[in-house]
Parts: C-alpha cells; structure tokens; sequence
C-alpha cells in the first residue's frame, strides 16, 4: 500500500489481491526472456517502474529534509552574522559578505541558456541545478546556483511552479514558488507607492496655488521652516542653491512646487503579481474626491516594473538607491522628465526594499547552494536574476569553484539580455554558455511532432542560430540535451552531433531529472573543459539608440530591418535629447519565436521586425523597444494551473503546485 509502483516478475497470472495495491499504483507485469536470469533485467524494470509512477515533483520534494539553512551557511563559508535566517529552510545573505570577501578571486561563471522554447518550457532550471549537483558531489568543485524567483503568474497560470523538476530542484519548493521572503511584494508595494505619489501630486498641483503647495510641502514646525534633504536635492537640479525657504523667489517657488506632469505622457503603471488581463487598461480618478483628475492608465505584471529590473541590477544598497532616485515616472508639459526623486518619493522606495536587495539563500534537493533573487521576465525586461547574487557566490567559490546561473527563455532574449545588460552592469564576464535543447522543442522547429528529419532541421534552424548567437559573444558553447523518457536514442545521438557540427564545443544528453547531480555528471566534465579555454568576450553594439535596435534585430534575430512607428521614432529622438541614447536596448519581444511572430519556428528570416513603441527605465538602465504586439500583463488561460492547487487543512500540504 505504500509503493507507486509494483514490478510482477513472473508475467501476468500472478494473483495479486487489490487490497495489497495502493490506488492509483502502477503495475508492471514482466515475462523473464534472458537465459541468464533476473538480475540482469532488474534494473530495466526499475527505470520502467520508475517513468510509470510519475511522482510529482513537490512529493520528491517533501521526501528529502533540507539541512538547516545555519549548517549550509556555515559549510559555504558564511559568518554567523551575515545570516538573516526566515525560518529553517531559507535566509538572507548580508551585503557585508563582499566587503569581508572582496580580495578573493572569482570563479568559473557560467550561463545557461536555452533555444526557443515551446510554451511550458525545456528546462533550464532544472538543467542549471542538476548541473551544480553534479559539480558539487561528483567532481568536487564548489559550486553555486543563481536563480530567479518565481512571479506567482506563472505558477497560477500556466507553467506552474518554477523551482526545478524531478530530482533537480530547489527544496522546499512550495517556499520557492509562494512568497520566499517578500521581495515580489516589497517590488508590488514601492512600485504602487510611486503610481499613488503621481496621482496625488497632480491632483494637489491642479487645485491649489503656489503659495498653499509651498507651504504644505515645506511647512513650519514649531514655528521653523527648512527644506528636507530630498527637497534640496530638487533645488540642485533646478539651478538653485539656496537652502533657506524664506530666500525663495515666487517665480523659484513656483518651479520648485509644480512638476506640471503631463496626464498623456506618465509612463509609470500599478502592478499586481497576477495574470489579470483586465487590468491592462483602466480609467482612475472616478471618485467626486478627486475633483475631475480622470485619466487612462493601467498595470503590468510586478516582475515587469522597473524596480524589479533596478532589484536585479544593482550592486550595493547606495546602487539601488541612487537608481530608484533616476526613474522617470512622466514628462512635464515644459518636455522635461520627472523623477521619482521630483515625486520625493525616493527615500521611501529604498526603505521599502532594504531588505529585498539582500540574496536569499536555499539548497537544492542534493544539498548545493542556491541563491534566489530577483525574477524579471526575459521577454518583457532583461530576464537574469540578481548581480548581487551572482557577484557573492562567484567570491564563495573561490577560483576553482562555478557559479551557475541562469538567462530566461531563448539566447535570443535573455542570454542576450545577459551579456548586453546584465554583464555591462556588473562587470563579470561568462566563461560559458549551457546551451538547452529538448528533442521535443527540436521538432516543433522542424515542423513536426516526428521522426529524426524534424529532429534534425530544428537542429540546423533554431539551435544553430543560437548557438551563433552566443558565439557573436565570443563565448564557447555546451549543448545540454535535457533528455524526456519518450526520446529515442537515435534523436539524442542525432542532436548532439549536428550540435556539434554547428559549432558547439561539446553536445551531452542529460539525465538529471531522473537522477539528480549522477544524470549530469557528462555535462558538468564538458562545462568544465569549456571554462577553461581561453574566451574573447565583447559586447555586440555600443553606438546610439536605432543602430542598437537595428542591431540586435539583424544580428540576433535574423531580421532584414526594422520598421518604427512615428511614436517609436519620436521617442527616439526624445530619449537622445535627453542623453539616455548611450543606455543599452532590453527588446520586449515574444519568446515563441526568434522574430516577432510566435508562429514562426526555426530560424524565420526575410522579414522587418516592428518597433510600435520605445520607453526608458532610466533607473535601470536600458530603453525598451517594444516589438509588434509584445504585451506587459499577461493573461490568464482557460483553464489556470490554479484548478490544481488545493491545501488540506488538516496535514497544511499543499497539492498540485507543480
């Protein structure tokens, strides 16, 4: 009654009482057909046992006790005071570590990336921490996993959870999946209180005068008036230098009181961390309070807001600071850009994410380190998680050690993301990329669900050209083949070796999921090899604005050209006026595809990508081009992964997550 599996090794005329069989179990009947008897097909039928049990992933996670989080610190090399535990299994890591660690050399960096996937995925996570496993207990390196936090609209929508699969994953992960330590809400929270600061602004701006917003905005305090530090610092860049509110001319109060926001140019939008189409587009400023103040706006998903984006990017808490103090919200109607620093909102926002900047630490179902931080999506931000987490596992390492982490959907996108952003932001540069390929995704490019000639044009189409793309970077190349119990052996061998043909330095079929670090051991023998050959990186574009887009669009995606929108051209021509045209490009683009439609498999060419808009994240740091009809808030499906997701009030599991 406990086994998912019974294995009948005497055929099918056994008697096997239903009383003895748990519901649900499978059974398998076997006829011994080898001479030498029944140890040599024993573990046949294990492997068979074990593909018709399907247990699912959050079982396999229950049924291993992660370590406490204070013994995997202490054995990665953590003080006692750089640990901030949240509970047992999880913690925050102190930025202090890079002070205390700032002579140690860096490891090994390597990426994992991915072809373009098919809707539910080829396992990149699950690749990225199989192939730590497989570092970490069979070839004795130090290793460490950088992941992102999973956005709660996957994992109610469609993908579900989000924390690895099978016996490469990230335990417990229903802590994974479902809040972590509150980053995504801390993200929710200051992003709202910068949408609430606008409103409020523009609607106190539009009903009182100079005077009565001066004097609400500096006001006297026991009979003592003075500008606060945030104030002065507006003083500053408006051209004036007077610290003493009394010194003030009316027509220097008037320019320090009145952003003048322009109602149809606020960039800036609410965020939930939900699939919830209808909130694409709404009307606020209904209510007879706000005296008139209507106007069209609407929300994106959380891990699409810019300080998610800024969360990731930042390299210390003064960073993050100073970036959230750069975010343009809006365009006053004079054509100058407002700042959340303008809103004197800025100070606010670091306090609400002073504890979100600091990595959270896990481990994998093995024991391997993980850190979990930040979760932009890659087809509608940069898609990496956090150079913070990066920068402090590569010094825990050490020089012989890995760190793996990992770029979201296609190299098209987020491994391109990767370099282009993440690596001009922090400075590192990979030693490797892991390239994920997954026969089945390998035939959707070819064309079909079938037989090796699909298998082998998705190979020469959609992997080629990625792995083409990677080498533009001058990063060598390991091709993962995240293997499914349904591929052949003639699929796999045929993928590794036009992988190779197409220029991968090695190709290597995985088996992590079934069984954990020991199915990634291969992969983890050729990354190493690949790491350390000598690489050349360099970035793919440093000019201005439209010749960045026109790059990426013809070098990475295969177009012929791009074709703008006037609004698109003249925001161009806006973000160069004011200096944000040395900034690099974040493509919001499909994943589905490496051009702008999602039907188009393989490696389409023969086409113009459209650009219909262009905005600025200031404070992250990159303009985003948005291509076609590329959406910032995604919809939920007919039928959500939360018809799945149930919690018994008795025992507080949770089923069907994942």
């Amino acid at each position: 009654m406990q086994a998912d599996a019974m294995v009948l090794l005497d055929g099918v005329n056994v008697d096997v009482p239903p009383s003895w069989i748990r519901p649900g179990a499978a059974i398998i009947c076997c006829e011994p057909t080898l001479e030498t008897g029944i140890p040599e097909y024993i573990p046949n039928l294990l492997s068979v046992a074990y593909f018709l049990c399907f247990i699912s992933d959050i079982e396999i996670s229950r049924a291993q006790t992660p370590k406490p989080v204070t013994q995997l610190a202490e054995e990665i090399g953590l003080l006692p005071e750089e640990l901030e535990a949240y509970g047992r299994n999880k913690a925050k890591v102190r930025l202090s570590l890079l002070d205390r660690l700032h002579s140690q050399p860096d490891g090994k960096y390597v990426l994992v990336a991915g072809i373009t996937p098919t809707p539910l995925g080829e396992g990149k996570s699950t690749v990225t921490i199989g192939l730590v496993q497989a570092m970490s207990a069979h070839l004795k390196h130090n290793s460490f996993a950088c992941l992102r936090q999973p956005s709660q609209g996957p994992t109610f929508g469609v993908k579900g959870g989000a924390a690895g699969g099978g016996y490469a994953q990230v335990i417990p992960m229903e802590e994974f999946n479902l809040h972590l330590t509150g980053d995504i809400h801390a993200i929710t929270a200051a992003n709202n209180l910068v949408a609430a600061a606008i409103d409020a602004r523009m609607l106190h701006e539009a009903t009182q005068s100079d005077k009565a917003l001066f004097n609400r905005l500096v006001p006297s305090v026991n009979g003592v008036r003075s500008f606060s530090p945030i104030q002065i610092s507006r003083l500053r860049r408006l051209g004036i230098f007077k610290t003493d509110p009394a010194a003030l001319s009316m027509q220097e109060i008037s320019t320090f009181v009145r952003l003048d926001l322009d109602p149809s140019k606020i960039t800036w939008q609410r965020v939930v961390d939900t699939n919830d189409r209808f909130l694409r587009k709404i009307t606020v400023g209904q209510a007879s309070t706000e005296k008139g103040q209507i106007r069209e706006t609407g929300f994106d998903i959380a891990v699409a807001s810019e300080i998610m984006a800024i969360l990731a990017l930042a390299d210390s808490l003064e960073d993050m600071k100073n970036r959230l103090a750069r975010m343009v919200v809006g365009t006053s109607r004079s054509g100058q850009p407002v700042t959340a620093e303008d809103l004197g909102v800025s100070g606010a926002l670091a306090v609400l994410m002073k504890d979100a900047i600091k990595p959270t630490l896990m481990q994998t179902l093995e024991g391997s380190p993980v850190f979990v931080h930040a979760g932009p999506f890659a087809n509608i931000a940069h898609g990496n998680s956090s150079v913070l987490a990066d920068k402090l596992a590569l010094k825990l390492v050490g020089r012989d050690g890995f760190v793996v982490t990992e770029a979201g959907f296609g190299a098209d996108i987020g491994m391109e993301k990767f370099f282009n952003i993440k690596c001009r932001a922090s400075g590192l540069r990979p030693n490797v990329v892991v390239l994920v390929a997954t026969v089945r995704a390998l035939k959707m490019h070819g064309g079909g669900p079938n037989n090796l000639s699909l298998v082998a044009g998705g190979c020469r189409s959609n992997l080629k050209k990625q792995i083409q793309i990677a080498h533009l970077f001058g990063v060598p190349v390991v091709v993962a083949l995240n293997v499914f119990k349904t591929d052949t052996q003639a699929e796999i061998d045929l993928v590794c070796q036009i992988a190779k043909e197409c220029g991968a330095s090695d190709a290597v079929p995985c088996h992590h999921w079934a069984q954990g670090g020991r199915g990634s051991v291969e992969l983890a023998k050729a990354v190493d090899e690949a790491a350390n050959r000598p690489s050349n990186f360099q970035f793919l574009y440093n000019t201005e604005v439209m010749e960045k887009i026109r790059t990426i669009a013809r070098k990475v995606y295969g177009a012929d050209d791009v074709e703008l929108s006037p609004e698109a051209k003249s925001k161009i021509d806006y973000y160069n006026q004011q200096g944000y045209g040395s900034l690099p490009i974040c493509m919001a683009k499909t994943h589905l595809s490496l051009s702008h439609m999602p039907e188009k498999k393989g490696a389409p060419t023969g086409f113009v990508l459209p650009i219909r808009d262009v905005r600025a994240s200031v404070g992250a740091g990159f303009i985003y081009p948005l291509v076609g009809t590329m959406s910032t808030m995604p919809g939920l499906p007919t039928r959500p992964c939360f018809y799945d997701i149930d919690l018994d009030p008795v025992t507080e599991e949770i089923t069907g997550l994942f």
